[in-house]
């Protein structure tokens, strides 16, 4: 007998949303000075930004400890606007192939993220709002590929690990998920995701 798939489950960052890292080195170092291959280099070696997606480190303390990094002057609000200037206005899945999926499907995000990123990106992107569930790796203190949040995944899907469908635009993380039991698919566009949940016969 055929698996049903019960529940989809969408990576945020180049799935629903995309972003171009470049941007956020280019408001940095403008704010700091520094040429944008060093503001890389140094958020490379500092380590702070997995330690704030795995939940290791509150808001308050990463935009000290990263001002200090780069020799910011950023208040909050403007750390806040810099720190999300990487997002781009447009989303990359339509909010009208979300919506009908919504019709038949539990919908559960799952995304490495943080704080400062996923609380902007509620406040500007409705697409959010039509999900059932998130899983957020700084909530769960893991991040993909860690089995931990796979596992956090399916539970908020309330079905079966092989009950569900995965995209996310990072191989990596969809071996992951598929090592999890998940059955999951690479992003790469909105015509190809369909194509992939038709070939599931998820979609007409």
């Amino acid at each position: 007998m055929d698996t049903v798939i019960r529940s989809i489950l969408f990576d945020l960052g180049n799935v629903l949303v995309p972003f171009e890292i470049q941007r956020g080195y280019a408001a940095l170092s403008a704010d700091s000075g520094l040429s944008q291959e060093e503001v890389a280099i140094r958020i490379r070696d500092s380590g702070l930004y997995p330690a704030f997606e795995s939940g290791e480190i509150e808001p308050v303390d990463f935009h000290q400890r990263f001002c200090q990094l780069l020799g910011l002057q950023a208040q909050a609000p403007a750390f806040r606007e810099i720190w999300n200037s990487i997002f781009l206005p447009h989303t990359a899945t339509s909010e009208e192939l979300i919506l009908q999926l919504r019709n038949q499907y539990r919908l559960v995000l799952l995304s490495n993220t943080n704080a400062l990123h996923f609380g902007w990106l509620q406040e500007r992107y409705p697409i959010l709002q039509h999900f059932d569930a998130y899983t957020l790796s700084y909530q769960v203190g893991a991040m993909k590929p860690d089995p931990r949040i796979y596992a956090a995944a399916v539970e908020n899907a309330k079905c079966k690990a092989e009950e569900c469908f995965f995209t996310d635009d990072v191989p990596a993380y969809v071996e992951g998920a598929r090592a999890f039991g998940i059955d999951a698919e690479v992003f790469t566009n909105e015509e190809n995701l369909k194509a992939q949940l038709r070939s599931r016969g998820l979609i007409a």
